[in-house]
């Protein structure tokens, strides 16, 4: 396990790209300034021992130099102890609807970027619990298996979009099932679905698979996302919406009456995502409620630090940095690395 122990100084490494184009457009206007001299050719014959590639070169280690002290200082570590770690919590797996659908505008800025949004949100306010996520249109699949690990949660949820499935639908029941079946095995664990979607296009067997999930003592609970009154569906890329055969705008409306039914039969709690934060504050409070167990994670409690190697790296570099003279050695007269001649 490889993480930062001060993750926060890796920002200093935003700083090279505006060094790298300030010392460029400091060589442009320096070029530019020798050519009002006089010819750069004849200039280089009355200057024989001065490189023009000399300056390039301890410019750019000490640019690297620069970066990986960045690097340095936000502390690298390998975990070097794995242990098994009883914490109260509970598990939760989100079945996130990813159909076109919820690319809506009914909510800002669309249906996904809300629940995403409103994902992201859920996932901070967990301690010590699970998540998982399930991403589902036609079909569903497991995006994050079930973990402690919430930055990678994070990470993943960032990547999720329509593209990831490409048929097309509303499977609610088969992300349900696969849900059921993605909790660990531990016992006596409070286990939560929670389906967030507009229900559109529903396929059938949701009511069903929440009842049964919910007789394993699986509560289902759904966040509505959009409006009943719909919106069209924007086509990525352009400025037109989604028709159909025969050329007229295509309108999707959340399916409010599923999804309570689905809620009920689950157990759990129906909410409306609008272009508020009540349905966050539902949400938590639910999970909140839930009683929670010893849940069991493996996780590093002992790491090394790594950052001799760099220190070392960073010298070296300092080193022959200190090594390369603006002007040709004498004590080198012979060797010609950054001499202007080929």
């Amino acid at each position: 396990m490889f993480r930062f122990g001060e993750p926060t100084y890796l920002y200093l490494l935003l700083l090279l790209p505006f060094l790298a184009a300030f010392y460029l457009y400091s060589n442009y206007k320096r070029r530019k300034n020798i050519r009002h001299f006089g010819d750069p050719t004849l200039l280089a014959q009355l200057m024989p021992d001065v490189s023009k590639y000399r300056p390039d070169v301890k410019f750019w280690i000490i640019f690297v130099a620069i970066g990986l002290f960045s690097v340095l200082l936000a502390r690298p570590q390998f975990g070097s102890k794995l242990e098994t770690v009883k914490r109260k919590g509970v598990e939760v797996i989100i079945a996130l609807d990813i159909s076109n659908s919820m690319l809506a505008q009914d909510v800002q800025p669309s249906r996904l970027e809300k629940a995403k949004r409103l994902i992201s949100r859920l996932v901070d306010e967990l301690d010590n619990d699970k998540v998982g996520m399930i991403v589902f249109a036609g079909d569903a699949f497991t995006q994050l298996p079930i973990t402690s690990d919430y930055i990678s949660a994070k990470m993943f949820l960032e990547s999720i979009s329509p593209s990831l499935i490409s048929k097309q639908g509303t499977a609610i029941g088969e992300a349900i099932n696969l849900a059921a079946r993605s909790f660990t095995p531990q016992e006596g664990v409070g286990r939560a679905i929670i389906v967030i979607t507009d229900g559109e296009n529903h396929e059938g067997g949701a009511v069903e698979a929440a009842k049964a999930a919910a007789e394993k003592g699986i509560q289902v609970s759904v966040l509505g996302v959009g409006m009943p009154d719909g919106a069209p569906i924007p086509v990525e890329g352009t400025n037109d919406y989604r028709r159909d055969r025969e050329g007229n705008v295509i309108v999707t409306r959340l399916n409010e009456a599923m999804c309570q039914e689905i809620a009920k039969e689950g157990k759990g709690i129906y909410v409306r995502v609008d272009n508020s934060n009540s349905a966050q504050k539902a949400i938590n409070q639910e999970v909140n409620k839930m009683a929670k167990s010893d849940v069991e994670s493996k996780v590093y409690t002992e790491f090394n630090e790594q950052f001799q190697a760099i220190a070392w790296v960073i010298l070296l570099l300092l080193l022959a940095e200190i090594l390369i003279l603006d002007r040709k050695n004498p004590l080198f007269k012979n060797i010609h690395l950054f001499s202007n001649k080929k």
